[in-house]
């Protein structure tokens, strides 16, 4: 796992600390940016699923959608596993937060060619443990000492890659909302606001270009491989 640099705790205190340039990184190369069909049907996507437009969610679905890694495939499977029917299905909130972050082509062993976003689980390296390992996905985000935002920020993460110590602390305020992410620091450990760092086996969604246009052909972890 790549280390942090620090400064002793009383400089960390007083301002944050950037990370050195030897610490291993996965850098969000966005490598549909150019493909304007993408970003118009994202754009698209990302409107109906504020609207919670179900119709159009099933019309871009592959028939042989993957939806988990180990349950049935298809339209039905995808609708009964997301709880699409409802206003309150986590489809709405979770696909929309992936499509917000940047994509990357994965190029499995047989089939065509897929734009998987979030970039992390399919340019996450081999050597590393994905089970243990978090990607910074923001340019600067804060390290706190403790889970709040009032705690002393005690260093700066660019798209590092860390060691997570546990994925889910609550704020120490109880009428907050934000969750944060422990992870491991070279001198100790930190938290990280949990919208800035995602794991390679958190839910991706994968889609392929065909001829009808951008179809969805899994959203799970991993992709739902």
């Amino acid at each position: 796992m790549g280390k942090l640099l620090l400064l002793p705790l009383v400089l960390a205190l007083l301002a944050p600390v950037p990370l050195g340039a030897q610490e291993r990184r996965l850098d969000p190369l966005d490598e549909a940016a150019q493909d304007a069909s993408w970003t118009a049907f994202r754009d698209t996507l990302l409107s109906t699923l504020q609207k919670r437009d179900r119709a159009f969610v099933v019309s871009i679905l592959d028939p042989d959608v993957r939806s988990s890694l180990e349950g049935e495939r298809g339209v039905e499977a995808f609708r009964a596993h997301w709880h699409l029917d409802s206003d309150s299905s986590p489809l709405w909130r979770e696909l929309a937060t992936v499509l917000a972050l940047p994509a990357a082509y994965h190029r499995p062993g047989s089939g065509p060619v897929e734009l998987c976003v979030p970039y992390v689980a399919v340019r996450w390296p081999q050597d590393m443990d994905a089970y243990t390992g978090g990607a910074i996905v923001a340019g600067k985000a804060p390290v706190k000492a403790a889970p709040a935002s009032a705690s002393a920020t005690i260093a700066t993460l660019s798209y590092n890659m860390v060691e997570v110590a546990d994925w889910e602390v609550a704020d120490r305020a109880a009428d907050s909302k934000q969750k944060w992410v422990k992870i491991k620091l070279k001198e100790g450990e930190g938290y990280v606001p949990e919208e800035q760092i995602r794991s390679p086996i958190e839910h991706a969604a994968c889609f392929v270009k065909g001829e009808g246009g951008w179809r969805l052909v899994g959203f799970g972890p991993g992709g739902g491989k």
